[in-house]
């Protein structure tokens, strides 16, 4: 869906009510490939208000995301359930309408404001950092392999603390600079 703000123009008496499901898929799994695996069909609902020469789109959005494990790259099914406000304004001085906080686009040029785009973004906005399986959640073991293992980064501090030796073959410069040590 896109639109000008020409045309939603219309719509400053009444808002502009979209409920609909969007197909996002082959979109989102092209663009980003090692962040989204796969997205159920997009539920939209919400309105386009316009008001003083600017536009603001309000939806509440639905789906499910497949993504990879931050851990083991495992598949996992991430539901979603948000609200997002963008505001699109054509004229750079309605700027301080807003607050810092809010959303807000200059257009240029009679640009359209591309909802799929809008969405497909919020949608991406949503997906964590780090995300782990059921069974990474309960405890599973770390992934390792042939000479490799994934260790939390709590286990790794502890064991550079207590692995804190000097090397014999440097421990004569340590005692050069004794009020070096320990420091960062």
């Amino acid at each position: 869906m896109k639109w000008s703000l020409e045309e939603l123009h219309r719509y400053q008496n009444e808002p502009l009510h979209i409920q609909s499901t969007f197909d996002l898929n082959a979109s989102l799994t092209k663009l980003f490939p090692d962040i989204i695996l796969g997205v159920t069909p997009v539920k939209v609902d919400g309105y386009v208000t316009y008001d003083g020469g600017d536009a603001t789109v309000s939806a509440n959005v639905k789906t499910t995301l497949t993504v990879p494990s931050s851990r083991s790259l495992t598949p996992v099914e991430l539901p979603l359930d948000f609200n997002f406000t963008e505001t699109y304004i054509d004229d750079r001085s309605h700027f301080s309408r807003y607050e810092d906080d809010e959303v807000v686009f200059l257009l240029k040029d009679r640009e359209l404001i591309d909802f799929d785009t809008a969405l497909a973004e919020n949608i991406v906005e949503q997906v964590p950092l780090r995300v782990l399986s059921a069974d990474e959640k309960a405890g599973k073991p770390m992934p390792s392999g042939k000479g490799w293992s994934v260790i939390a980064e709590d286990d790794y501090a502890a064991d550079k603390q207590k692995n804190k030796k000097v090397d014999p073959r440097l421990a004569k410069l340590q005692k050069l600079l004794p009020d070096q040590d320990d420091k960062k």
